[in-house]
């Protein structure tokens, strides 16, 4: 069992930036793919960002180039740097932690890109 928790949500203003963090709970984090969804309102939960174990980085095209994510193994914690935000960007972001067996989710931190 993993269990996850995100923080660093908020509002901000376009073109500022943000660090979100995921703190995992339980055994054998290394060994998951983390990974960072968002969801906005009436759509449907999109991936972001992902980083596997071997911390190969792959980033959705509306993330790329603006969006960085990390891992700190020895901290269990998986970051998301987003900077350049965009309205477009509004979204509640959820933590994932998955292998071929299992995938478990954070309970979503709410980002808002807004003047």
């Amino acid at each position: 069992q993993v269990q996850l928790v995100e923080s660093g949500g908020g509002l901000v203003q376009p073109g500022g930036s943000l660090r979100l963090s995921c703190a995992a709970s339980g055994s054998g984090f290394s060994i998951y793919t983390m990974g960072w969804y968002r969801q906005a309102p009436g759509k449907e939960r999109e991936s972001v960002a992902r980083i596997t174990p071997t911390r190969l980085a792959i980033y959705a095209a509306s993330a790329k180039d603006r969006f960085t994510i990390s891992r700190d193994n020895a901290k269990n914690t998986v970051f998301l740097q987003m900077n350049s935000l965009k309205p477009e960007d509004t979204a509640v972001y959820y933590c994932n932690a998955a292998t071929s067996l299992s995938a478990y989710w954070g309970q979503g931190t709410q980002v808002t890109v807004s003047s």
